[in-house]
C-alpha cells in the first residue's frame, strides 16, 4: 500500500516543464519532468519510476530465464541478458561454448587428492591405486560446475541424469571415473540427437552394471541361465515409451472400454531381454595382470569402465525376436549390434517417445504440470525439428525454454503453475549468485551432509526411478485436483528441517557453503556477501536486490514485510551491521515459500 501511495504522491508532484506526452506517461517519457515523492530512497529516486530506470521487470525476466536454463547466474550475468532479453541468442551462444570435461576434471582432482593424502601422512598402502570413489566424484562435479561456462549444457545433462538414471547408491560408488564418464556421456549428447544418446547409454559400462546387462549371456536351459530382463524393462518404461500409449499431448489413449492401453507386456520384456545379450567389457584396467585382453564375464573391478561395452557374439542370442505384437521383428542370426541398433531405433521412433521425453524435460526445467498444449508443441519439435530431423536436442531445448508457457506472464498466475525447487538446484543457485571465497580456486564439495539432510545429490537417486516419480503428488489440494508435484516426494518433516539447518550454516552460523576432507586442514568455501552490504542500510533496496538474484520478482508482500521487519530489527548501531542484516535477510529468503516455489 505504501508503494501505491508514494506513486500517487509522485504523480501529484509532477512538473511538466517543456515536453507534453499525449500517449502515455513513463517508460522513458520523462524529458523535462521533475518528480518528487515522500520517499526518495528506492532505485535512485522517484524520477526513475517514470523514466524506466527504476523498473526491474527486465531484470526479473532475465533472472528467471537464467534460473530455468542454468543453475543460476550472478548479478552481472542477469544485467547482461536484461539489456536485450534475447533468449534465443543466449541459447545459441551456449550451444557454441566448449564442453566441460567431467572425467578430465575428476582425474585432475584425484591426482591432487592423492598428493595431499600422501603429503599428510597417509599410509601409501591405504591410498587406493584403483581410482577415486564417489566423494571425489562429488568434488569434481562441483569443481566442473563452478568453473564451466557451458551452463545450459550442464543443466540439460543434469535433467537427463534424472531420466536415464545410474546411481552412487550402488556399488558404483567405488568407481568415480565410471560415474564421471557417464556424466560426460550425458554432456556429449545434451545438444545432440536423442537416438545417439539412447544408444550410448545402452553401451555404457556404468549403465550396464547398474541395470545388469553387462555380461548378460544368452539363454542356456541346461545351465538354467536366462537373459537378465532389467534393462529391457527400463529402456521401455523409463527411457522411451512408458507404460501406456500416449497422444502427442501426453494424455493416455483409451481402448473401446475407456481403459488405458499398455505399450508392452511381459512377453515383450522377455523377447527384448534377448536383444541385450552378449555385451561385455571393451577395455581393462592397467593393474589387471591375469589377462591382456578384456573378456566376457570379467568382474567390474578389472574393467575399464570409461570405455563402452562391445558385443561378444558367442554370448548373444541369435534366434528371431518378435516384439510388440510383431511391430518389431528382429531376424535370426543377425550381428548382435545390429539387433541392438534396430531395437533402439524402433523405440526412438515410437510415437510415445516424443511426448514422454518432452514432458520429463519440461518438468525438470520449467514446471511440474505442463499443459497438454505445451507438451504437444515440444513433442512436435522432437518429432520434427523443422528440417525433417527427429530427436534434435537443440531444437527440443529451444522449444521448451522459449515456449509461451515458459515465458509469458499469464501462465505464471495459475496457482498450479509453480514447481518446488529441487535441493540440488537451490544449493548450486545459492553458490553461483554471489561471489565465493575458495582457497586455490577449488570448489570441492563432498555433499555428504547435504545428501543426508535433503535426500538429494547428483547421481544419488535411491533407485532407477529417480528421486521422485513424475506423477507424484502429495495428499491434499494437489492430489484432489489431479496435479503433480514430483519434488514433494523428498520434501518432508525431516528434509524440510534439514534444508533449513543447511541454510543456517551457509548464511549465519559457520558461514561456509562446504568444506574439504580433513586431509587438507580446515579449508572452507565461503559465501561472500560484500556486494550486498551497501544496501543493508535501506531494507527496501536490499530486498529488491535479493528479489532480482533469487526470486525473479516473485516476492510477495507478506514475505517482503517479514524481511523488512527482520532487517530493521538489527539496529544500525550494532557492529558489522551490514553483514548481520544481509545474512539474516538471506537466511529468511532462502527458507521462504517465495524462493522454494518457483513460478
Amino acid at each position: 500500500m505504501r508503494i501505491i501511495c508514494c506513486f500517487l504522491l509522485a504523480l501529484l508532484g509532477l512538473q511538466l516543464n517543456s515536453q507534453i506526452y499525449t500517449d502515455y506517461l513513463g517508460a522513458g517519457h520523462s524529458e523535462g519532468m521533475t518528480v518528487t515523492s515522500s520517499d526518495e530512497s528506492a532505485n535512485g529516486g522517484s524520477i526513475n519510476t517514470v523514466n524506466g530506470v527504476g523498473l526491474d521487470a527486465k531484470m526479473f525476466e532475465a533472472s528467471r530465464f537464467i534460473a530455468q536454463a542454468s543453475f543460476g547466474g550472478s548479478k552481472v550475468e542477469i544485467e547482461d541478458l536484461a539489456l536485450t532479453l534475447d533468449f534465443e541468442a543466449w541459447i545459441d551462444e551456449q550451444f557454441a561454448l566448449p564442453q566441460t570435461d567431467f572425467l578430465l576434471t575428476t582425474e585432475e582432482v584425484w591426482d591432487t587428492v592423492l598428493f595431499h593424502r600422501l603429503a599428510n601422512g597417509y599410509d601409501p598402502a591405504d591410498v587406493s591405486v584403483h581410482g577415486p570413489n564417489h566423494v571425489v566424484w562429488n568434488y569434481s562435479w562441483w569443481q566442473a560446475l563452478m568453473d564451466g561456462d557451458d551452463q545450459l549444457r550442464q543443466k540439460v545433462a543434469y535433467a537427463l541424469s534424472q531420466i536415464l538414471v545410474i546411481s552412487n547408491e550402488s556399488d558404483l560408488r567405488a568407481y568415480g571415473f565410471a560415474v564421471a564418464s557417464y556424466y560426460d556421456l550425458l554432456m556429449d549428447n545434451a545438444f545432440g540427437n536423442f537416438e545417439d544418446l539412447l544408444l550410448d547409454v545402452t553401451l555404457s559400462v556404468p549403465m550396464g552394471f547398474y541395470l545388469s546387462h553387462l555380461n548378460n549371456p544368452k539363454e542356456d536351459l541346461e545351465e538354467n541361465i536366462h537373459p537378465d530382463q532389467n534393462y529391457a524393462r527400463e529402456i521401455m518404461q523409463l527411457f522411451t515409451i512408458g507404460l501406456y500409449e500416449l497422444n502427442n499431448d501426453g494424455s493416455r489413449k483409451k481402448d473401446g472400454n475407456g481403459d488405458d492401453i499398455p505399450t508392452y507386456d511381459n512377453s515383450d520384456i522377455v523377447e527384448l531381454a534377448n536383444v541385450f545379450t552378449g555385451l561385455g567389457p571393451g577395455g581393462i584396467m592397467d593393474f589387471v595382470t591375469w589377462t591382456d585382453v578384456p573378456q566376457f564375464g570379467m568382474n567390474i573391478y578389472g574393467i575399464d569402465k570409461t570405455i563402452p561395452m562391445v558385443m561378444y557374439e558367442n554370448f548373444h542370442e541369435t534366434k528371431e525376436k518378435v516384439i510388440f505384437g510383431g511391430d518389431l521383428t528382429i531376424p535370426a542370426n543377425q550381428a548382435g549390434m545390429t539387433d541392438i541398433e534396430q531395437t533402439v531405433n524402433y523405440l526412438f521412433n515410437h510415437a510415445n517417445t516424443g511426448p514422454f521425453i518432452s514432458r520429463f524435460l519440461i518438468q525438470r526445467l520449467i514446471k511440474s504440470n505442463p499443459t497438454p498444449g505445451y507438451i504437444s508443441r515440444v513433442a512436435d519439435v522432437f518429432n520434427n525439428d523443422g528440417n525433417g530431423v527427429r530427436g534434435d536436442m537443440k531444437a527440443v531445448i529451444k522449444a521448451i525454454l522459449l515456449d509461451e508457457e515458459a515465458r509469458e506472464c499469464a501462465p505464471m498466475q495459475d496457482e498450479f503453475a509453480p514447481r518446488l525447487r529441487e535441493p540440488v538446484t537451490k544449493y548450486v543457485h545459492i553458490s553461483k549468485a554471489l561471489a565465493l571465497n575458495s582457497p586455490f580456486g577449488r570448489y570441492w564439495n563432498s555433499s555428504i551432509s547435504f545428501l543426508d539432510n535433503t535426500k538429494q545429490m547428483t547421481l544419488y537417486a535411491p533407485t532407477v526411478f529417480n528421486f521422485y516419480l513424475p506423477d507424484y503428488h502429495p495428499v491434499g489440494l494437489l492430489s484432489d485436483n489431479d496435479y503433480n508435484a514430483p519434488e514433494f516426494f523428498i520434501h518432508n518433516t525431516s528434509t524440510a528441517t534439514g534444508y533449513i539447518n543447511q541454510v543456517y550454516t551457509w548464511t549465519i552460523w559457520d558461514n561456509y557453503l562446504y568444506s574439504w576432507e580433513d586431509a587438507y586442514g580446515d579449508i572452507d568455501v565461503d559465501l561472500i556477501t560484500d556486494e550486498l552490504h551497501p544496501f543493508a542500510y535501506e531494507p527496501e533496496k536490499l530486498i529488491n536486490e535479493l528479489d532480482i538474484r533469487y526470486t525473479h520478482g516473485q516476492l510477495t508482500d507478506e514475505t517482503r514485510s517479514i524481511l523488512r521487519t527482520a532487517i530493521e530489527g538489527v539496529p544500525l548501531s550494532w557492529s558489522d551491521v551490514e553483514w548481520k542484516r544481509t545474512r539474516l535477510a538471506l537466511y529468511l529468503l532462502f527458507i521462504s515459500p517465495d524462493y522454494n516455489i518457483m513460478r
